[in-house]
């Protein structure tokens, strides 16, 4: 009889949940983010698709109370008033416009994010979670997590307005802050260290990830708008043909497209913004002996010249 096969190599990895616990790929990132929601469908789709909804009716519930209630977005403006003028008013229209959409929005994403990265790595080590637990997690956090995503969002643009790459340079570099605060219990300063810590080294690497899931997550959603906006009034606008454009009508139907998008979208691309900040710990501390121990299954054994894990032992959440 011939000898049994023989395994070369390290034995292979432990996969207590939707990710092998070693460091990843750039398909087994994408691929764990999708079986995350797979396996926890109501946690990602539903809550996603309950806080989605409550943002977006809100939104059009504003925009109809400042059209029909208010005339805050008519200026008075003479005929005669210059180009001056009539940008200013302009500028004061969008302004009524924007600011409650991105208070809306900023509040909304900020809880939708903090649940989905609980879920996330609740689904690393292959354990339950409810949307309550996952809450009761991120809510003694609350407060700093949304301090962190508006301080964040105006880094961004500073740098955006500036010139264009520092804004790209800090929205890599700290991309990972908002999970190291709901995962690790870090403060807003020691976040923003964590995450330029582990995305140092690998800033390439990182803006890659997640350039590609930002690109997936839009064309996707592309898909679900187009057809919506085109049933308003957009493929009359375009082509003269098709139902006459209604502005009531083109805010509902965008309304349910973005809920429809963002119920989709929100749970992949913070499923990878969590598995590229699991896979830097996993490379530079060590964090999948952690996660094995946590799991209940083997730790991963590694060779004695290696210098891994680091002097100091990772935590968990």
């Amino acid at each position: 009889m011939p000898p049994p096969p023989q395994q070369w190599g390290p034995p292979p990895a432990a996969k207590p949940g939707v990710i092998p616990l070693r460091p990843l790929g750039l398909g087994e990132i994408l691929d764990g983010a999708i079986a995350a929601i797979r396996s926890y469908p109501k946690q990602m789709l539903g809550v996603s698709a309950l806080v989605s909804t409550i943002s977006n009716l809100l939104l059009v519930g504003v925009m109809f109370f400042m059209i029909y209630q208010t005339d805050w977005l008519y200026t008075t403006l003479p005929l005669s008033a210059d180009e001056g003028d009539r940008a200013i008013a302009e500028l004061q229209a969008t302004l009524i416009l924007t600011i409650p959409s991105i208070v809306i929005t900023m509040l909304v994403g900020t809880f939708l994010n903090g649940v989905l990265t609980v879920v996330m790595g609740k689904a690393v080590l292959g354990q339950p979670v409810t949307v309550g637990e996952a809450w009761n997690h991120i809510k003694p956090r609350f407060g700093a997590l949304l301090g962190l995503s508006v301080l964040y969002t105006l880094i961004v643009i500073v740098g955006t307005v500036l010139l264009v790459i520092p804004g790209i340079w800090l929205y890599v570099l700290l991309s990972l802050a908002s999970t190291a605060l709901i995962l690790e219990g870090a403060t807003v300063g020691k976040a923003f260290g964590r995450s330029r810590l582990l995305v140092t080294g690998a800033w390439w690497r990182t803006c890659g990830i997640l350039l590609l899931a930002v690109i997936m997550a839009s064309l996707l959603a592309q898909i679900v708008q187009i057809p919506l906006i085109l049933a308003g009034g957009g493929l009359n606008a375009a082509t003269g043909g098709g139902f006459e454009p209604n502005n009531d009508l083109m805010l509902l139907l965008t309304a349910l497209a973005g809920i429809i998008a963002e119920t989709i979208t929100r749970p992949f691309t913070s499923g990878v913004t969590t598995l590229i900040y699991i896979d830097r710990r996993m490379r530079r501390e060590g964090m999948d002996i952690e996660l094995a121990r946590q799991a209940g299954v083997t730790p991963p054994q590694y060779p004695q010249q290696q210098q891994y894990p680091p002097q100091q032992p990772p935590t968990a959440w």
